[in-house]
């Protein structure tokens, strides 16, 4: 299994680094047979596992509960948790106790977003052994703020205030961060500026990595088709068409046969 510091061995390699975000222990099982780099437990789960519109609705205990699934499914993988709305916002000592309950759960490392207001917490997360990934560019979790999903970093102004963002989060000990939703130059300029790998996901080619969500790569959400996704199978047809073999087969009398019954 990778640990925290291979990535950035990984950056000065030149190898880029795949992440996969998922949610529970089938999905785990699979990915822990794959050549997938990271596994992120996201707090998108709120969206693709719990139908809500956004990220906010995601708990601490959701995050724990996820967690714990995908801990018991990729026993080989590195996985990083999302420290969900707020939970890391209520001071030092709760936020700590939340990054204890994460950890505990199976993480080895947690993810938050934003730098204003975090570095603190993230330098004493690092001194206190925990390694952390920022997140910058379209942060879900401001999504009232922000104004809806949509691109950040258009204007000069705001790409500043993204790379000087990220510059902080690397000094605050960061060992790596998401770049979300952002022009492919940022990616790019960001990505030099920082010694520690970059993983995009809508920030372009020239990044240390890529994340995507499982359930878009699989093509298992049909109403969903984000521009900076890339769907690698039609999950919802292939389901269906079982689905309709099995519905046709009890209907016709075809299952079960003899082999399938005692």
């Amino acid at each position: 299994m990778k640990k925290a510091p291979d990535f950035e061995k990984m950056k000065n390699d030149g190898l880029p680094i795949s992440v996969i975000t998922c949610y529970d222990y089938w999905s785990a099982k699979i990915i822990n047979q794959s050549n997938i780099d990271i596994i992120l437990v996201g707090d998108s789960l709120a969206m693709v596992m719990h139908g809500h519109k956004n990220t906010i609705p995601a708990t601490v205990d959701l995050m724990v509960t996820h967690t714990e699934s995908v801990a018991r499914g990729a026993t080989d993988k590195f996985i990083a948790t999302d420290l969900p709305f707020l939970s890391y916002r209520k001071g030092m000592s709760q936020s700590i106790d939340v990054v204890h309950r994460v950890m505990e759960a199976g993480a080895h490392a947690v993810k938050l977003e934003g730098a204003a207001g975090n570095l603190e917490l993230i330098a004493h997360l690092v001194e206190s052994g925990i390694p952390v990934i920022g997140h910058v560019g379209l942060v879900p979790q401001s999504v009232h703020m922000l104004g809806g999903f949509k691109a950040q970093g258009i204007t000069d102004e705001n790409a500043e205030y993204i790379l000087q963002s990220a510059i902080s989060l690397e000094k605050a000990g960061c060992f790596s961060i998401v770049l979300e939703c952002i022009p492919a130059i940022l990616g790019k300029t960001i990505t030099d500026r920082l010694k520690i790998p970059t993983i995009g996901i809508g920030a372009g080619s020239n990044v240390s990595g890529q994340v995507l969500v499982l359930h878009d790569l699989l093509g298992l959400n049909s109403e969903f088709k984000p521009k900076f996704s890339k769907q690698y199978l039609n999950g919802v047809d292939l389901i269906k068409c079982a689905l309709n073999d099995f519905d046709d087969e009890v209907k016709n009398g075809n299952f079960p046969t003899s082999t399938h019954s005692f």
